[in-house]
């Protein structure tokens, strides 16, 4: 989580330097999500993301100097510099921007390994904002019929980039699952631990046959939606810094860990950006 977080403050400042272009999406404040799940997948599983995929693509795969170098647009980049910071296409990992966009695709990857009798999953985050999109519906529609092995894992940070949650979703987020049969397992929470063990038994419940399943995490996002546009109240931000996930795990660690975590990581993520600064 400490890895991530450096890495895109560090992603941030190299775009206040003028070295990035385009634009980025930061996931500061839900790197929790991102770790838990990804500790119980398999080499042979899929993982699709959105947007925000920074902290899905490390967790998965740990290569920062490709995403960088992608983000840099490098040749020596995932996708040679073409993708940027939202469409990464790589071995068992994509991400589209475009909102809902990859859900079908999850799907599409969940039935191959179904017919192939596998016994991989097919893991897409989506946020909040995605529950706006019918393409989401008619994939969990044919997910349900077909018991596909997909998770979901919707990513609740409770604003669609300056849309707050209450003037933008009527019902509950779970019922907008359930109605078609798929369980949700809903959780509050930025305890990496916590999550750990929900993610855990969804991904186990998916594999062992069950059909698609929901994990549901009600989490906030303490950085702006896309480089500096942000329209939160303040105070409301403020609040959520003493919860955020890397103050609730820091609290297990000793002020000696935290030091070597932190150093450990600066220079981890320093050599990183050396490097993929020196590529053509």
């Amino acid at each position: 989580m400490r890895f991530i977080r450096r890495f895109e403050e560090t992603l941030l400042a190299l775009f206040e330097e003028g070295v990035l272009n385009g634009t980025t999406h930061a996931c500061i404040g839900q790197e929790a999500n991102a770790v838990a799940v990804m500790e119980h997948l398999i080499a042979e599983d899929h993982v699709f993301s959105n947007h925000r995929c920074h902290g899905h693509y490390l967790a998965r795969t740990g290569d920062a100097p490709g995403l960088l170098a992608e983000i840099m647009g490098k040749e020596s980049g995932v996708c040679r510099g073409v993708g940027g910071s939202q469409h990464i296409c790589a071995p068992g990992f994509k991400s589209n921007g475009v909102q809902g966009g990859i859900v079908p695709a999850a799907a599409g990857i969940a039935l191959a390994a179904q017919l192939d009798g596998a016994s991989r999953v097919s893991v897409v985050f989506i946020g909040d904002g995605t529950l706006g999109e019918g393409l989401l519906y008619e994939t969990l529609n044919v997910a349900a019929l077909w018991r596909l092995p997909l998770l979901v894992v919707c990513e609740d940070n409770r604003w669609a980039q300056s849309t707050p949650v209450a003037v933008n979703l009527a019902g509950s987020m779970a019922g907008r699952f359930t109605a078609f049969g798929i369980p949700v397992r809903e959780i509050d929470s930025t305890d990496v631990m916590e999550l750990r063990a929900a993610a855990g038994a969804e991904v186990e419940a998916v594999r062992g046959g069950a059909g698609p399943r929901v994990l549901l995490v009600h989490t906030y996002r303490l950085c702006h939606h896309s480089k500096s546009d942000d329209e939160r109240p303040a105070e409301e931000i403020a609040a959520r810094w003493p919860l955020e996930p890397l103050v609730v795990h820091g609290r297990r660690l000793t002020d000696a860990q935290r030091r070597t975590v932190d150093d450990e990581v600066d220079s981890a993520v320093a050599e990183v950006v050396a490097t993929v600064r020196a590529l053509p």
